[in-house]
Parts: C-alpha cells; sequence; structure tokens
C-alpha cells in the first residue's frame, strides 16, 4: 500500500507563512464555465485570469492550497528553462522558438508583477540566482549560457571563481554566472496570495475536495469528489503536476515524480550570516542532481537536493544534505538544523513543460523541471488565455500526446540508484 504523501505542516514554509484563507470543501454541486484541478501555482494562476476575463470559474484541491511542489519548493524564482535560448530555437524552429525563449525569459516578471499589484503579503528579494559550476566543462556551459542570454538583452553576467566565492559564500565552485532578472519569495506565502487574488477576483476555490473521476457528456464535463458533490463545466483544466494520483493514468506514467529534500537552519548569527550570500542572491549549482540553497527572509539557511523515491523514514534521509551543507559552508557549524521537509517534483521526458489536450475541453498542464514558480505562474496566465479565446499561439508550447515514459515501473529503482550514488558522494562536493 503507497504511503500518503508527506505532509505540508512540518515545513519552514508552514511554519513562517501567513494564514491561508479562508476555504471550505465542496458541499454541493454546482456549474461552471471552467473548473480547475489543482490548488497550486499554475492552478490558481489560471483560475485568477480566468476570473479577470470574467468566466465563472471553480477551483477544486485535493488537500489544501499549495499542499504539493508550490507549497515545498525552494522558493527561487528563476527565469527561463532547462535549455538554452539557441538550443530551443534548434528545437521548435525561428518563431515559435523565439517566442518560448521570451516567454521563459520573462517569468520572473510574471511573478514579481503580481506580488506588487495584488499587494500580496509574501516575504520577496530580487537580488539575482548565481549558477555555480562545478567542473572546468561546466564553467564553459555557463558562460556560454550567460553569453547567449546576454545577446538577447538579459541583465547577466559571467562570473569567475573569486567573484562566485564572495557572493555565495563558498569557495567550492570554480565560476559561474548571474541572472539578475532572478531572485526569492516565501512560497507558501505566494501560493496563498495568489489564492486570495483568485478568491477576489471571482473565482471559487474549494479545498479538501479530492477528484475521484473525471468524465464528459453532452459536451460538458464533470468532476465528481470524494465526498460526492460534482462540478459540471464546459471546460477543465489540470494542474496537478506530481501529485495528480490515478485521473488520468497515462498522464501519471508520462513523467518521474522523484522527491525533492531539504533542511533549514535556525537563524544564523549575524557574523555568519554577513559572509553567507551579502547580496541577497539565491543559487543552484550545475550537477545533474543538482543542490540548490539560499537564505530566508528571517536568516535561515536552506539546503535541497535529492532525497529517497520513497517518502522519508526518519532524520536519516536529510543527514547527507547536512553533510553536504557543511561541506560548502563550515563556518555555520554548530547552528542547529530546525526544518526537514520533502516533497515531488515532475520531470519530464525531455525536460520541458508539457501541455496536453487528450480531449476536447480537457487542457493538462504538467512538468516544472526546477524552474516551477515562474514557470506554472506564467503558464496559467497563457492557459487562461488559451481557455478563453481558443488561441492556441497564447500557449508557450505545442499542445502534445501524452506519452508514457517506456518501462515506468523500473523508474523508482532507477531513482533509488542514482540518489544512493548521489548521496555516497555527498552531491560530489
Amino acid at each position: 500500500m503507497p504511503q500518503a504523501p508527506f505532509p505540508l505542516s512540518p515545513s519552514l514554509w508552514a511554519a513562517t507563512a501567513p494564514p491561508p484563507p479562508a476555504t471550505e470543501p465542496l458541499e454541493a454541486s454546482a456549474q461552471a464555465d471552467v473548473l480547475v484541478i489543482g490548488g497550486g501555482y499554475a492552478g490558481l494562476s489560471t483560475a485568477l485570469h480566468l476570473a479577470e476575463r470574467g468566466v465563472r470559474v471553480v477551483v477544486l484541491e485535493a488537500r489544501e492550497i499549495g499542499f504539493g511542489g508550490s507549497g515545498r519548493n525552494g522558493g527561487q524564482v528563476i527565469p527561463g528553462l532547462k535549455y538554452d535560448p539557441d538550443a530551443l530555437i534548434s528545437m521548435f524552429g525561428a518563431e515559435r522558438g523565439e517566442r518560448l525563449v521570451r516567454f521563459a525569459g520573462s517569468t520572473a516578471d510574471t511573478v514579481f508583477n503580481l506580488i506588487e499589484r495584488h499587494a500580496m503579503d509574501v516575504p520577496h528579494v530580487r537580488k539575482g540566482w548565481i549558477q555555480g559550476a562545478h567542473t572546468a566543462e561546466a564553467l564553459q556551459l555557463a558562460h556560454a549560457r550567460a553569453a547567449q542570454w546576454a545577446r538577447l538583452g538579459a541583465d547577466v553576467q559571467p562570473l569567475d571563481r573569486a567573484q562566485v566565492a564572495r557572493l555565495i559564500g563558498t569557495d567550492r565552485y570554480l565560476g559561474g554566472w548571474v541572472d539578475r532578472r532572478a531572485g526569492a519569495i516565501q512560497p507558501l506565502s505566494y501560493a496563498r496570495g495568489l489564492a486570495r487574488a483568485a478568491l477576489n477576483a471571482g473565482a471559487s476555490i474549494h479545498t479538501d475536495s479530492p477528484v475521484a473521476s473525471l468524465a464528459r457528456a453532452a459536451g460538458k464535463w464533470t468532476a465528481a469528489t470524494a465526498r460526492g458533490p460534482s462540478i459540471t463545466a464546459d471546460r477543465v483544466v489540470m494542474c496537478t503536476n506530481a501529485y495528480g494520483g490515478g485521473l488520468l493514468p497515462r498522464l501519471k506514467a508520462s513523467i518521474i515524480d522523484a522527491n525533492t529534500f531539504q533542511v533549514a537552519t535556525g537563524p544564523l548569527p549575524e557574523a555568519v550570516r554577513a559572509g553567507i550570500f551579502p547580496e541577497g542572491h539565491v543559487t543552484s549549482d550545475t550537477r545533474n542532481l543538482l543542490l540548490y540553497f539560499r537564505l530566508d527572509h528571517q536568516g535561515r539557511l536552506l539546503m535541497g537536493g535529492r532525497g529517497p523515491f520513497r517518502e522519508p523514514k526518519g532524520q536519516q534521509d536529510w543527514a547527507h544534505l547536512e553533510r553536504v551543507m557543511l561541506k560548502l559552508f563550515p563556518q555555520v557549524t554548530g547552528v542547529p538544523f530546525e526544518y526537514r521537509w520533502c516533497g515531488r517534483v515532475a520531470v519530464t521526458r525531455d525536460y520541458l513543460p508539457h501541455l496536453h489536450e487528450p480531449e476536447p475541453g480537457l487542457l493538462v498542464d504538467i512538468g516544472c523541471q526546477g524552474r516551477g514558480v515562474g514557470l506554472q505562474t506564467s503558464m496559467g496566465r497563457a492557459m487562461a488565455q488559451y481557455v478563453a479565446t481558443g488561441d492556441a499561439n497564447a500557449l508557450p508550447v505545442p499542445l502534445t500526446p501524452v506519452v508514457p515514459f517506456p518501462l515506468y515501473g523500473l523508474r523508482r529503482l532507477y531513482v533509488n540508484a542514482v540518489v544512493t550514488w548521489y548521496r555516497m558522494t555527498d552531491g560530489g562536493v
């Protein structure tokens, strides 16, 4: 029998976020123009932007707002995708590729503009993201990446070893680059802020309302909840990412729902804190199984990376991250670790976000690859435009069929083998 998902409440974000807006389970069946399944960034952004257009929209969330990756991530708001601009243009062609590059480059703007426009109670900073290079080859790639974005007018800069050491506070990287479009947020606060904005715009949000079945008849969709009541709608937008369960079985088999683990110290002493991210940057590095880390708004040092595929069994499942943190930042030795949490991410076969329309009126969004905060917020805005207008050019990536991973049942063994090696080597640090 599968384990229940790791709860949200042990996380740093649950401990430091303002309370969520008042929502209730769906108690009576209702109708809507559009039903959104999933109360994370993508679903809430879709609902907000549809409601602002006057569309009657209902959100059904299985648990609580931000329960999935939206309330568990590292809070880094990084524009772009896993592929560099030249690669995206090569993959998608000049017209669509350039449009996708513009979309990807603007995703951080979307987040920070929404926070400002809706006066959200979200601690945030926008001082830039540094990608540290752990090998000489990776350093060449990082500098080439910076050069590509610089040609497009982005505020970026290559960095040498001394610059990275000064801006991060560790000398373990050979150099890297900085993207000043990026920043950080309190991720659960942001999810709750999006929910408030959507409610204020006229959307309805029902939490603790898992969808048990989804069926189409007479041109309309009906989503029946596990509690009994249902929503009937003209259109459905599914935004469950790694927490979709078996609602669309082929969809679950099209991703690897890997577990990402994080730890956070207590607030650092001022003398230590002054030498770690002194200018407010955030960072993730060039490893395939990357490390990502930053200070939060209260001066805690956070470290994230891969853990076992299964749900955690005890504190030992975070021990590798604690070792890595002390290797990178020996100056924090003696500061206690206060928080340990984890959550699922949706990794697609090609490391790109996917949009599917398996049946008329059913739009599915899946895949973040470490860019979820900005990407999924912007994707929600694009999906709202598509649903409202029917213009497929509003979508940043083309609609594609759902294609399951080959030998999907072996994914757990593969992920566990890779992560075991990674942990044995402390991530190569």
